[in-house]
């Protein structure tokens, strides 16, 4: 069972300069995403393997993913909810996140994934775009018709353009989360204006995915915009947060524990002498004087981790590896003494 939730904040708005066109960032809370699913991983007996999945999933709802990285980790959601007997909560949960609205940099439509999901359970879905999105101009300035902006298995534009099959009236509101609005992935019943297809598929075996940090002084994961931040776990299912899991195996079997919460240490230790100018690598997450950290464009943007939450390396407890998380000072502690590292924080 994971002892921490997901969350993450990613809201910002570029303006107009001397007459240019405004054009709005639209973004969400994209832990939020998951929460559900998680929760009923974690009910279904999914224990520590869901929580690593969830995070690799609403980050691809940043605007950086490719259009296909969304359905990808929702076929990760599904290849865990078959090894649980496959429950049809999971399933579900997984559907609708297949079918969340994505960020958009530029106040445009985002483009759909143009290949199969692995999993018919996805056959046919694709997602919503937020009502601020513009119907007629996908991200890049490309008009609807143009490549991407038509959803794989179908002929013709979305309409109404926005909708998906579990919002069939069009879009959703800004920020929303469709989970919040459904719990009818429109698969079998729920049906959209177009009719879609999906290829073929077969399924694979679980993967559980996580942005991995690296374990140098720039530890962020990047995004390409300096206000959206990618997000891992925090003790509260509602906290506001970032953060990401990361495997970095470096002992045997008999030993990662205590190697763990050493390799923590040490990450926390670096961390402590970063500032939001350092320098750091792209594709990276750190800590921040206490907050969350992407590195976007080589320095750091950082997002609060919410009241009474800093932001720590803490040891992974089944395998060898370490994450990056909001969590409690007093959570923190505990996590590393428990591998019988000695020191505290840093060590």
């Amino acid at each position: 069972m994971q002892f921490t939730t997901l969350v993450a904040f990613a809201l910002a708005a570029t303006a107009s300069v001397h007459g240019a066109p405004v054009h709005k960032r639209i973004a969400q809370v994209i832990s939020d995403s998951t929460t559900k699913w998680e929760a009923a991983c974690d009910a279904a007996g999914g224990g520590t393997q869901c929580n690593p999945v969830a995070v690799a999933a609403f980050s691809t709802l940043l605007a950086a993913p490719g259009p296909c990285e969304q359905q990808d980790a929702a076929d990760n959601m599904v290849d865990l909810a078959k090894t649980l007997s496959n429950n049809a909560d999971v399933i579900q949960l997984a559907q609708i996140f297949a079918q969340q609205p994505r960020n958009s940099p530029t106040s445009q439509s985002v483009p759909y994934c143009q290949s199969a999901p692995r999993n018919a359970e996805l056959n046919g879905l694709f997602q919503c775009q937020f009502q601020g999105d513009n119907p007629t101009t996908f991200v890049g300035g490309i008009a609807v018709g143009g490549n991407g902006t038509i959803p794989f298995g179908m002929s013709a534009p979305v309409n109404p353009a926005g909708s998906c099959l579990a919002n069939p009236s069009g879009p959703i509101a800004d920020g929303t989360q469709l989970v919040d609005l459904t719990q009818n992935p429109g698969v079998g019943g729920t049906t959209a204006s177009n009719n879609t297809t999906g290829g073929s598929n077969s399924t694979s075996t679980v993967t559980t995915p996580s942005a991995t940090p690296s374990s140098d002084s720039s530890n962020s994961d990047c995004e390409e915009d300096p206000t959206e931040s990618t997000p891992t776990a925090s003790p509260t299912m509602a906290a506001d947060s970032a953060a990401a899991a990361s495997a970095t195996p470096s002992s045997t079997n008999g030993n990662f524990k205590l190697t763990n919460g050493q390799n923590a240490q040490k990450l926390n230790a670096q961390f402590a002498t970063l500032t939001a100018t350092s320098l750091c690598t792209e594709g990276t997450n750190a800590c921040v004087n206490g907050a969350f950290a992407q590195c976007v464009g080589g320095t750091y943007v950082t997002q609060s981790c919410g009241s009474d939450l800093i932001c720590a390396a803490l040891p992974l407890v089944n395998s060898a590896g370490t994450s990056i998380t909001c969590t409690t000072n007093a959570d923190a502690l505990a996590r590393i003494a428990a591998t019988g590292a000695q020191g505290g924080l840093t060590g």
